[in-house]
């Protein structure tokens, strides 16, 4: 099996497992421009109809002057969207240097993607966390608060009135790259300047030394951390 079938296999694997998809649901896809919210967006347009019932699609883009996205131009997403026949809204988020910290930088993103979902009617609401991300957030849930915790495949936001799904939470990151390569939308990684000295970057280099010794931890925590969060669901 091709790495682009593997791939669509996985996250059809996790729509059924968890559920994610109801019948004649409009899902908003969380559209940062990087490879794994692109890859997220192709997938689910193919798989729209095609053993699933047919969902609709719209991307929102949070943009602004620092993103953990790719930096792409507006222009290239526009242009993604287009060809896949998926309406695309731009949002402008207030972030600014001197202010700059993940935590409220992702609330006010969640905040302004979550309006822009339920002003066009979609209570749902597709990120592209995948493998790796959930056992960054294991790991950290773990040794920052005690809580055997990653990334869960669906998640009700009752406040907002939203519900988060997760389709891409069997994939790979490595094999995330390798679709996008494949596909053409492979581009710059997170650009923001406190990314790259975030306690989730820690976790990620924590982990390549972890596996220097245990060459099967991610394997093992995310199949820990999935048995744990879906009550014993089955898992690649």
């Amino acid at each position: 099996m091709s790495g682009i079938r593997v791939v669509e296999s996985l996250m059809r694997k996790a729509i059924f497992t968890y559920k994610l998809i109801p019948d004649e649901a409009k899902i908003t896809v969380a559209l940062s421009g990087g490879k794994d919210s692109l890859t997220l967006l192709h997938l689910l347009h193919q798989v729209s109809g095609r053993g699933i019932a047919p969902f609709k699609l719209h991307a929102v883009h949070i943009g602004g002057e620092f993103s953990c996205g790719a930096g792409v131009s507006r222009q290239f997403l526009q242009k993604c969207c287009d060809d896949l026949h998926v309406p695309l809204t731009v949002i402008e988020s207030s972030q600014k240097l001197e202010t700059l910290e993940c935590y409220s930088c992702s609330r006010e993103r969640r905040r302004l993607l979550f309006d822009a979902a339920k002003a066009n009617d979609s209570t749902i609401v597709a990120f592209g966390h995948h493998r790796d991300d959930h056992i960054q957030t294991l790991l950290m849930n773990l040794l920052h608060k005690g809580e055997f915790a990653g990334n869960l495949a669906k998640v009700p936001m009752v406040h907002y009135g939203v519900t988060i799904i997760r389709p891409l939470l069997f994939v790979s990151e490595d094999q995330i790259i390798s679709y996008a390569k494949d596909k053409g939308f492979l581009r710059a990684m997170c650009r923001c300047p406190v990314g790259q000295k975030s306690m989730r970057k820690k976790a990620d280099d924590m982990l390549k030394q972890i596996e220097e010794i245990f060459p099967n931890a991610r394997v093992n925590l995310a199949r820990a951390g999935w048995l744990r969060g879906s009550e014993g669901a089955l898992t690649p």
